[in-house]
């Protein structure tokens, strides 16, 4: 089995928001890895690992960072995959992430997902994906379906809630 999604992380101080991205992967049965690279202190893995990517048979990157965050906007100027980027809440309620993520130059998107939001970067990945592989957006439909019979069952629970002037 050959990882088709690769999870990078600035440390492993960020699994344990990864790790939603990658019980997300693992549920829809999308081959992924995951490792910690640095754009600031291992510059040259993170060289490496984005420019030999694609031809290891990776077709999206999950990139999380926090703080300076320039990991998932390095990674993007140098690989021809489409790059996801997650802020991670490390100083300023995540918002210097956020920033350093979101507003890349002309010609060097990388697609961002709220902060921490690891599991709707897995999601995107998996939609991604999808697109040319029929197995995996079958599971994408049969988790959507999942959320919408979750909402319908807590209205459901919300109509035993009393109270004085609620009317329904």
């Amino acid at each position: 089995m050959e990882p088709i999604v690769s999870i990078i992380m600035g440390s492993t101080s960020d699994l344990p928001v990864m790790e939603k991205a990658a019980e997300i992967l693992n549920n829809f049965r999308i081959p992924f890895e995951m490792n910690a690279l640095s754009a600031h202190r291992t510059p040259e893995e993170v060289e490496k690992f984005a420019k030999n990517a694609e031809a290891r048979g990776i077709k999206v990157i999950i990139a999380a960072a926090g703080m300076a965050a320039h990991l998932p906007g390095v990674i993007a100027a140098m690989t021809p995959l489409p790059v996801i980027g997650v802020p991670i809440k490390a100083s300023l309620e995540g918002l210097d992430s956020i920033f350093s993520i979101l507003q890349m130059p002309p010609g060097i998107p990388v697609a961002t997902v709220g902060v921490n939001a690891s599991q709707n970067a897995a999601i995107l990945a998996a939609q991604i994906i999808a697109t040319g592989d029929k197995s995996i957006m079958k599971e994408i439909i049969k988790y959507k379906e999942s959320l919408k019979k979750k909402i319908v069952q807590a209205n459901e629970e919300l109509k035993a809630v009393k109270f004085q002037y609620k009317t329904n």
